[in-house]
């Protein structure tokens, strides 16, 4: 807190004013530093918007914020660290299953993806498969392993009976 003070040339005080713990600053730090999703991405077609909506929770989890985010959560203990996977929750997973859901319904919409796609098993599987394959299996998700994903995991689950 004295060097966030002494950057902020300010009083320790004044800090503690907005933030009443480290936790609380590192958590707003962190936060703010996250990649931001703005636009749901339409590449087209369901396949290209899958693989540009993975690619962008690929690089927020391991951009430099994502990073640290995710040592913090393993240098907590359990009460300290739920503050950070809220921030992981509200700033990656939540956008990108609301994400998920806008191209799957448009999917929907062009016939590309069976009519009841948009429900929250099919919703969490992606994240869930990246967290997983991540935190187990030490993927690092290169642009083949998320086109690996999509082609064998989300494009047969989403495909509409027939095709």
């Amino acid at each position: 807190m004295e060097g966030v003070a002494a950057g902020a040339q300010t009083g320790k005080a004044a800090v503690y004013r907005c933030w009443p713990s480290k936790e609380d600053l590192v958590a707003d730090a962190l936060r703010v530093g996250l990649p931001h999703f703005d636009a749901v991405p339409d590449e087209g077609g369901v396949r290209e918007d899958l693989l540009a909506l993975c690619r962008r929770a690929r690089d927020a989890m391991f951009s430099r914020p994502g990073v640290a985010l995710r040592s913090v959560i393993h240098e907590c203990d359990a009460t300290r660290a739920e503050r950070f996977r809220a921030v992981i929750f509200e700033g990656v997973m939540e956008p990108t299953i609301q994400m998920l859901r806008e191209v799957i319904e448009r999917g929907i919409q062009r016939r590309e993806v069976c009519s009841d796609a948009a429900n929250g098993y099919v919703l969490d599987a992606v994240p869930a498969m990246m967290m997983y394959r991540f935190k187990m299996c030490g993927c690092e998700w290169r642009d083949h392993e998320v086109e690996e994903v999509i082609d064998q995991l989300m494009v047969p689950l989403l495909r509409p009976s027939g095709s």
